[in-house]
């Protein structure tokens, strides 16, 4: 059951297209749910992996992904969340999105109101708080 992606030539969105079998696919005239174009080009797709949740923890849990790790720098913290967030594979919503990229902004995240230093690690508490709910 291929699931094929497209890009619009005139508008740039991203679609995915669901077909039955690789033929109907190959005979499709896809057109954009967005503006109506029939401009549109075939995107490599990523490759989906269907793991268990187990394995999935597993390798979040693995040591030599904390290799490059900084815990006192906004921006390596913000690289690891944004790579934990994508081996999660689903939405961790708004929030989780936000905090990393100000993170990248090289913004410090400690505690609000406090004064004190918090940082990265305050940061990274925070994140892994929400994988938790």
């Amino acid at each position: 059951m291929p699931i094929y992606e497209y890009r619009c030539a005139d508008c740039r969105r991203r679609i995915s297209l669901y077909f039955q079998t690789f033929s109907s696919a190959e005979s499709a005239t896809p057109t954009c749910a967005n503006c109506g174009s029939t401009r549109m080009s075939r995107l490599v797709s990523r490759v989906f992996q269907l793991k268990s949740e187990d394995a999935q923890l597993d390798d979040l849990a693995d040591p030599s992904s904390f290799g490059d790790l900084d815990e006192n720098d906004p921006k390596s913290v913000a690289r690891w969340a944004r790579k934990l967030g994508q081996q999660m594979g689903e939405d961790l919503g708004d929030d989780w999105g936000e905090m990393v990229d100000r993170l990248e902004a090289g913004e410090d995240l400690g505690e609000e109101g406090e004064g004190g230093e918090g940082g990265a690690p305050a940061a990274a508490d925070e994140m892994s708080a929400g994988l938790e709910d």
